[in-house]
Parts: structure tokens; sequence; C-alpha cells
């Protein structure tokens, strides 16, 4: 059904895998257009708690260098649709029906960071690294930020958001991004014990209370959004972000000039 994902449903759960261990799990178009299908199949399904993780050494390294490499060809429009999409997917984590289960069996970074801590629940293994590593290449977290700061505050994610730096799974507890460090045996399992308290409860009583999280900031957090699309789709279209994609994708420097347009 998928090839970017594995989707089981054991029991009551829905278990959903990064399956592109190949490529550290990096997200591509299949794969956000993959998620949103399983998204949909988990919503429809019985499974009452869906539960998020990695195959491999990383959950997801972000961006795939194809996709990153494709974007310097692309036009406008483009941009924005790519943008809108990845906004859809964050959007959709953060407002999921069922409660969702973040397991971090190793480096969330960029794109992928934002899908493991958008999660209700984030457990990590102790190696897990976490950043929103945008700015190096002159992108723009832009995204993620209107997520970022509701979650730690204004202060932190300035600090995560503007300098990009990689951060333990220890710090990222401290900061709330993460509830639980779990040793790598432990992952599973815990996060499967976690379940198994939520399917314990009521599921009407689940169900609408996500909603009550969600409802009184969903209109701020759609405008705010759409304005994060805006700016993630023009940053595209600056020397800045194409020097900072090449210098990447050649493992060299960048040389920055610094224009804002």
């Amino acid at each position: 059904m998928f090839e970017t994902l594995k989707l089981e449903f054991p029991g009551e759960l829905a278990i959903l895998t990064l399956n592109r261990p190949e490529k550290r799990n990096a997200i591509s178009p299949q794969m956000l257009s993959e998620l949103q299908s399983a998204f949909d199949t988990i919503e429809k399904s019985h499974a009452r708690v869906g539960i998020l993780t990695g195959i491999g050494k990383a959950f997801s390294a972000g961006m795939d260098l194809e996709m990153l490499s494709a974007i310097a060809r692309q036009s406008p429009q483009e941009n924005m649709d790519d943008s809108r999409r990845m906004a859809r997917i964050f959007r959709r984590i953060w407002s999921f029906t069922k409660p969702l289960i973040a397991a971090v069996n190793g480096a969330a970074l960029a794109g992928g960071c934002g899908i493991a801590t958008l999660c209700d629940f984030t457990l990590a293994v102790p190696e897990a690294k976490f950043g929103y590593t945008e700015v190096k290449i002159g992108f723009l977290p832009a995204i993620v930020s209107v997520f970022l700061i509701r979650q730690i505050g204004d202060k932190r994610a300035r600090d995560l958001l503007l300098t990009g730096r990689m951060i333990t799974a220890a710090e990222a507890k401290e900061l709330g991004l993460v509830n639980e460090i779990v040793e790598p045996d432990r992952l599973m399992d815990r996060a499967k014990e976690l379940a198994a308290v939520l399917i314990e409860a009521s599921p009407s009583s689940l169900t609408r209370a996500k909603r009550l999280l969600t409802a009184s900031a969903a209109s701020t957090i759609d405008a705010d959004l759409e304005r994060a699309v805006l700016e993630n789709a023009r940053i595209r279209c600056t020397p800045d972000f194409k020097e900072g994609l090449a210098s990447f994708l050649e493992k060299r420097k960048p040389q920055w000039r610094g224009d804002s347009e």
C-alpha cells in the first residue's frame, strides 16, 4: 500500500513507521502524500491510538536531498504548493483526532523534528538528536515556528530557530519537546505501555479532550500558518537560499550575500 511507510494495526493500535532507512527516513513528496493517506486510514480505522516511529538509525533527517535539489528549479507556484503540503502535515499531526505517540529512535532534524515533536507524546532514545537546522542552509523554519513558540515559549524558540543548533534528547526533555527518555531496547515497549493507558480511557472523552485542546488556538494557528507558508515559499527564490543549498550539496562553506528578496 505504501512505499515510504509501513502501517500496521496490532489490536487497537496503529503503528506508522517511516520506512526509508537508506535515506535516514528523509521526507520526500511521496512520503508527505503517503503520510496524509496513512493518517486518513488511521482516522477511519478501529485503532484507538497511533504510534509513529522510524526504521534504522534515524527518525527522520529532514527534507530529502533530491527534494531540496528540485526546489531550486521550481516555479513560485510550485514552491507555494510544497509549503502548503508541509503545513498540512504539521497541522494534521497537531490536531489529529486520536492520540499520537512519537517513538523517536534517532536523529529528528528540520521537518523530521517537527513531525516528532508535534505528536501528543514524544518518547526518545538517549542518543536522539533534535534540531531545526534550516538557517544553516539559507532556508527558513517558518512553518514549524508557528507550533514551536506555543510549545516552549518565545525566548527558547528563538534560540533553537535562529542558531539552528542540534540538541540532545536530555535538553529536548528539559525544554518540553520530549516527555520521556527511554533506552533503545525499551522504546517500542514503553510506547505500547503508554498507548495501553490511553486505550483504557473513554474514546469519546479523548476525542473531545483533543478537540478542546486545539479548538481555542486553531484560528490563530491557521492565520499564522498562512503567513509562514508565504515566507517559506518566498525564501526559496532568494540568492542566499540558492547558495545555501548549493554549498550543502557540494559540502562546502556557504558564501552568503544577505539579500532579503
